[in-house]
């Protein structure tokens, strides 16, 4: 987007008939995201051009001796320097926004951040490719400028893409084209002389190299951030929305995994290994507590064992905002983190662990134990919650005294209200945070609430005795892991051209007690490993090294290992036909040229193949036919597979947990507290 905004503002209607607003969206619409990415895309002009004037004072520096000369050249480093200083603040600033990314009908829901786009620099990719192709393919290269223009095209449109599935399955197609790119036309033994320039999305200072691994690297860091936009987009006061904001986050998560494990040595800090390990931290943090709004969102059951296992769901997304703090506040990341996200991390840190210490409370203050009662269940629901129980108190006691309910529950109390104004205090001291009506509401309202308690379980004659209450111990039925959306994975290496493969041929696999006498490693496509050279496979033809590439019918190049698995374990004696290719070549390939470059295989055994089969079935994704020599334009190419679905359900103007905000329902009925 930086090149493309038109110098006398915005056209209403622009019509491009060849151009990319067909393939992404708008970016001349005057919407929020729009708004704030074209602001990112002006800052990082702005900050690439006081760079350039302060490594050219730095050089006259250097090369001057005259002290009337250096003193002017220090006063204009100084006032380049506070340039730079409040163009990092605005782009700061533009990370903090994270209202315009949420939900316009969310008015109720704790807001979330979305990762901005990286912004770049246009690529002509037509001379050096169409020079590439006379002279290494002795070809007229004119003959391919539409697919080249398409390429192009396809490269502007994926700096605007639309926040829904369309966008992803637009970013993923360009990052497959970039493998086939890579094998077609970067050699090791040459540079193509084309440039790639990338902005950090954190401090707005360009990269520039002509290795295409930057390219790649930073369309993945694009997946994620476009991931995490479509999350914090949802509808979160629906049980759909929040199903599809957890998605999103873990698979937005799973590609940032996939680029730290991949891309070691990137040279822009918004893609070192530590960032990229504290926003995968960060993203799963807001998963597991939307799977903490999925679970509330029916309403919480004003029950002892109810409450005890929501309090420690809630202490577990505190705990795991908690390790994303201690994350953002190490050097030199909290030297690149906004202050914004930092305070928010820390904000929510204080307010679900005091939410723990209320439902904690409410359990103990609101409910004695009757005969109707499982004492067995409740005392080890109870032991279970603390790491060590207060001093001179058993679990039993707690249940069976009213005066020691009391007593702790008071101290839970008074624990979450120091929370909650640990909270309150930490949202006050960020100028971004305090813009937030609706986060401030809910502190509010959650310490209101808190106090409330805690007046109506006061008695006048009553001794101050205060108990320290302990911790909570942390523990979820549904944890956040990573997901890797199979979009991303792309044509791999080893089906290239630079390789010879043989034909296909058909082996036939027969299960021996349970073993199919060889291991599988790798990842999409799988070898054979370890093949036992007198099982029936391999009479049949089945060699070590060589690539499964269907099994049956079903076509498995592009499958990962599970998959793969997963068709091989009903085989029985009766067998089951696989096909496999043999590389022709002595050695397996080469990693690819790019140094920042790692794979680590994986191996798994085929010996135990009894697993439980996923809820949704076994998934297989269809791949279409590899591209011919040198089509590679769009025109021939499958789309990938759907990810995502937003949800379009009304908002019902209520909170997850409570059904009256700022007022908070009593809890002393037997109905939903929340």
């Amino acid at each position: 987007m930086t090149d493309t905004i038109l110098p006398n503002g915005c056209k209403e209607t622009p019509v491009v008939e060849n151009g990319y607003f067909k393939k992404g969206c708008n970016p001349f619409a005057q919407t929020g995201r729009s708004k704030l990415q074209n602001q990112r895309a002006e800052l990082n002009q702005q900050i690439i051009k006081q760079m350039r004037m302060r490594a050219g004072a730095e050089n006259m520096l250097r090369a001057s001796s005259n002290n009337k000369v250096r003193e002017m050249v220090l006063l204009e480093l100084s006032y380049v320097n506070s340039n730079l200083q409040l163009l990092t603040e605005q782009l700061e600033g533009l990370n903090s926004s994270v209202e315009v990314y949420q939900n316009p009908q969310e008015m109720s829901n704790i807001p979330l951040i979305p990762l901005g786009l990286k912004e770049t620099k246009d690529v002509d990719f037509s001379v050096p490719f169409k020079d590439f192709i006379l002279e290494h393919y002795s070809e007229d290269g004119t003959n391919f400028e539409e697919e080249i223009a398409d390429l192009m095209d396809l490269r502007q449109a994926c700096r605007t893409p639309n926040r829904s599935e369309a966008g992803i399955e637009l970013l993923s197609s360009y990052f497959s084209h970039l493998s086939l790119l890579e094998n077609r036309f970067f050699s090791p033994t040459r540079q193509m002389g084309i440039f790639f320039t990338w902005y950090d999305s954190f401090t707005g200072v360009p990269v520039c190299q002509q290795n295409i691994s930057l390219e790649r690297a930073s369309m993945l860091f694009n997946m994620a951030a476009l991931y995490s936009q479509i999350a914090t987009r949802c509808n979160r006061q629906t049980r759909t929305g929040l199903v599809d904001a957890i998605n999103a986050f873990q698979k937005a998560a799973g590609v940032l995994n996939h680029l730290k494990e991949t891309f070691t040595h990137t040279p822009s800090y918004d893609m070192s290994p530590a960032m990229l390990s504290m926003l995968i931290k960060m993203l799963l943090a807001q998963s597991q507590e939307c799977l903490f709004e999925k679970t509330a969102l029916p309403g919480i059951r004003n029950e002892f064992l109810s409450l005890l296992k929501m309090a420690q769901e809630a202490a577990k997304v505190g705990d795991t905002y908690d390790l994303l703090h201690q994350s953002m506040i190490q050097t030199p990341i909290k030297d690149n983190v906004p202050f914004f996200w930092s305070t928010m991390a820390q904000v929510k840190t204080n307010h679900y662990r005091s939410l723990a210490h209320y439902f904690v409370a409410t359990a103990l203050l609101d409910h004695e134990l009757t005969h109707r009662d499982d004492e067995d269940e409740q005392e080890k629901a109870l032991s279970r919650l603390y790491d060590a129980m207060p001093e001179g108190y058993s679990p039993l006691d707690i249940l069976r005294k009213k005066e020691e309910r009391l007593r702790i529950g008071k101290a839970h109390l008074r624990k979450a209200i120091l929370g909650h104004e640990e909270a309150l205090r930490i949202h006050g001291l960020c100028r971004h945070l305090r813009k937030l009506d609706v986060l401030k509401d809910i502190l509010q309202a959650s310490h209101k609430r808190s106090l409330g308690k805690l007046s109506d379980n006061e008695t006048e004659d009553e001794f101050i005795d205060y108990l320290e209450a302990p911790d909570i111990i942390s523990k979820t039925e549904h944890k956040a892991e990573m997901e890797m959306p199979v979009s991303t994975k792309g044509p791999l290496s080893v089906f290239s051209a630079k390789q010879r493969w043989t034909a296909p041929r058909t082996v036939c696999v027969r299960s021996e007690d349970r073993d199919l006498g060889f291991t599988l490693k790798g990842d999409a496509p799988v070898q054979v490993q370890s093949l036992d050279p007198l099982c029936s496979a391999a009479v049949d033809g089945l060699k070590e090294g060589d690539y499964i590439v269907a099994v049956g019918d079903t076509d498995c190049k592009w499958m990962g290992l599970s998959d793969v698995m997963k068709l091989l374990k009903d085989v029985d004696e009766d067998g089951a036909d696989i096909r496999v290719v043999s590389m022709m070549d002595s050695s397996l390939p080469l990693p690819t040229k790019s140094a920042t470059y790692c794979g680590l295989p994986k191996t798994y055994s085929m010996i135990c193949l009894d697993f439980e089969e996923d809820e949704k079935g076994i998934k297989t994704r269809k791949v279409s036919k590899k591209l011919s020599f040198l089509n590679w334009g769009l025109k021939n190419k499958h789309k990938s597979a759907s990810t995502l679905s937003l949800p379009t359900t009304d908002f019902s103007g209520t909170l997850p947990w409570n059904k009256q905000c700022p007022t908070f329902p009593s809890s002393t009925n037997d109905s939903a507290l929340y």
